[in-house]
């Protein structure tokens, strides 16, 4: 994912995504982390990708290839999984690969693209509010979900690629999205930033405290939370020695997003030596794919199996 900074009043807003291939979460109250049951078939081995800090996944835009996943699958115990187009993307060629990731033991962490606000603020003006263009986002990748056969209590993870203090609209959209996926036999999580900005007399904010202070103050339904936190520190950068989940500065996390390709050069000097001379994460044995490094709660942190 790439990060572009952009001023909104006393916050920043930060950009942030999953990593290119062609084109270059939790809450107050955490959410029931019980592990689903592989499906019959799937070969599950409980010690891929286990790491002393949790378990080890990736996510990027475009499906890497079925032989590469499979490689890639010796060392990671999890994938993003996106439902709809990646952001910057015309298609999403995740869509059908489910079952054949299932089979080869696969956990996922499900994601849906989200709006930025220049999109909200656009259909807003042509007449559709924050929250009803939000609903039927949540139901397109609710539709989606059912038809790549995740179960149901799949955790779908709306990708807020700005951060910093949400404006009005985007928390509308935002908690609308979320509260109609709760609605659903699915439950909301939200990738956000864990990244802290200026936000005015010497104090910061980041997106996710921001998302749990409007789940507190309006006694709102429970939000997994998938964590872009790749500034060094807390972050150690691109190698498979993950730091725990309590490391990124957030408590109760689903998922943490620790490294970003290509990095971020004003955030992580301490660690530029970790990533490729491109300034790209790989995992060792495929020097052609690029890869977000997460890492999880659990070796499925979306429980999608």
């Amino acid at each position: 994912m790439r990060l572009a900074v952009l001023g909104f009043g006393l916050a920043t807003v930060a950009v942030c995504g999953c990593s290119h291939g062609s084109n270059t979460a939790n809450t107050v109250h955490p959410p029931q982390r019980v592990q689903a049951s592989p499906s019959p078939g799937a070969r599950v081995d409980p010690h891929i990708g286990a790491v002393a800090g949790g378990y080890l996944g990736f996510d990027r835009n475009d499906y890497p290839g079925d032989d590469t996943m499979a490689g890639l699958h010796k060392t990671f115990a999890f994938t993003g999984y996106w439902l709809t187009n990646p952001p910057g993307e015309n298609a999403n060629s995740w869509q059908g690969k489910r079952t054949v990731l299932k089979q080869e033991g696969w956990g996922f962490l499900v994601l849906a693209n989200g709006r930025l606000d220049a999109e909200i603020l656009k259909s807003r003006k042509q007449g559709t509010s924050p929250a009803d263009l939000a609903r039927g986002d949540a139901s397109t990748a609710v539709a989606a979900a059912r038809a790549e056969g995740f179960p149901a209590r799949t955790i779908l993870f709306l990708d807020q690629e700005e951060g910093g203090l949400l404006l009005e609209e985007q928390s509308a959209y935002l908690l609308a999205w979320t509260k109609a996926v709760a609605a659903s036999d699915y439950r909301p999580g939200v990738y956000a930033s864990g990244q802290p900005v200026p936000n005015g007399h010497g104090q910061t904010i980041t997106t996710i405290k921001d998302i749990r202070s409007h789940v507190k103050t309006n006694h709102l339904h429970e939000i997994a939370i998938f964590d872009a936190q790749d500034a060094c520190p807390p972050s150690p950068g691109c190698p498979m020695q993950a730091k725990p989940l309590s490391t990124s500065g957030e408590p109760d996390l689903t998922a943490w997003q620790y490294s970003q390709s290509p990095r971020r050069p004003e955030i992580t000097r301490a660690c530029a030596k970790t990533y490729a001379a491109d300034g790209n994460c790989y995992a060792s044995g495929f020097p052609s794919t690029f890869l977000d490094m997460d890492l999880g709660s659990s070796p499925d942190p979306s429980h999608g199996r």
